[in-house]
């Protein structure tokens, strides 16, 4: 019998294809017919050297890292300013340095800024948490459908409606204000919570981004096996088309949320009484008092610094969805 030296060492005997030739066990033992006149463990360091290769290089890495922190400086920067400024007095945020902190007292502020005027200030969270959790989901769902019924039905005029939501991405918010407020005005819902929770349930990109994420992530061959086991369309929708579509779904929630949280023009058009009022203008509003009160400088520092909480919170709590949604295809079924 002619044997032959394998990486280690060791004998592997003839096999089917002939001399030399590993067995079927060499084989599934993970062992390899060494080319004449290489030596032993050869192969590995070729591996080894393979996967050296993907790494990218030092440089880059280098650059890569630099340019991320840059970026983290600068969006982290007016956030730690924040920070820093709701510990402080309304005479420290103009004497001392801004970013440091100066006998801080956070928590004694920051109840000021509650109690303040009756808790304005918490009824003025309540309103924003109001509009923006009950326009994004509303929002949220809306789009989830019209972009599940573009992405999966074929009727006359999809393309056309299609086309038309995606001209309403192209038309700012402030362009429509007016035309919404003489047209809530004329049916009696100016100075309502209806003034700004209704224009905040349209999201033209929602719909835009739904639909491109079902015509991808939704199945077509799933869709008909529902029906052939006798699914209505309501189900299938909200069982399966809502679930696969959850990262898309995320997203546009959050970017309406953060979208209704920070409008600023439209609640301003509309509303005029300060019950109703959302953070971004009753901050506004003290600003504009604070020449005569300067300690509605520190309210307004501290009411900001409240006010972002909320949108920090919900982005740790959600990131994780997109995370999920970025590995759905990377396993190989």
């Amino acid at each position: 019998m002619t044997e032959a030296n394998d990486l280690t060492g060791g004998v592997v005997a003839d096999g089917p294809g002939g001399p030399g030739e590993p067995t079927d066990g060499a084989v599934r033992g993970g062992l390899e017919a060494v080319p004449p006149g290489a030596r032993p463990g050869a192969g590995r360091r070729r591996a080894a050297k393979g996967r050296e290769g993907l790494e990218p290089p030092l440089r880059h890495r280098i650059i890569t890292a630099s340019l991320l922190t840059v970026a983290a400086l600068y969006f982290l920067t007016p956030v730690y300013w924040l920070v820093v400024s709701s510990t402080k007095s309304s005479s420290d945020l103009f004497g001392t340095f801004g970013f440091w902190f100066h006998d801080p007292h956070p928590l004694d502020y920051l109840h000021r800024v509650l109690t303040y005027d009756d808790g304005i200030y918490v009824r003025w969270f309540a309103n924003s948490l109001m509009y923006a959790g009950v326009g994004a989901l509303a929002a949220t769902l809306l789009s989830a459908a019209a972009g599940y019924a573009l992405a999966k039905y074929r009727f006359p005029g999809r393309e056309g409606i299609f086309n038309v939501i995606l001209a309403g991405v192209l038309i700012p918010g402030t362009a429509l204000a007016l035309p919404l407020y003489l047209l809530f005005s004329e049916i009696g819902l100016a100075n309502t919570y209806w003034a700004v929770l209704i224009p905040s349930v349209v999201s033209p990109f929602g719909v835009y981004l739904c639909r491109i994420y079902a015509a991808a992530a939704v199945p077509d061959s799933l869709l008909e096996a529902a029906r052939i086991d006798g699914a209505g369309e309501a189900r299938i929708f909200s069982t399966l088309g809502l679930r696969l579509m959850t990262p898309a779904l995320v997203t546009v929630f959050l970017f309406q949320f953060v979208h209704i949280w920070n409008n600023f023009f439209l609640p301003l058009v509309m509303l005029s009484d300060s019950d109703l009022y959302p953070i971004q203008l009753g901050l506004t509003s003290w600003q504009g008092y604070a020449d005569r009160q300067p300690e509605l400088y520190q309210y307004t520092v501290g009411g900001a610094f409240l006010s972002v909480l909320p949108l920090m919170v919900l982005m740790g709590v959600l990131q994780r969805y997109w995370r999920t949604g970025l590995t759905e295809g990377s396993v190989k079924a």
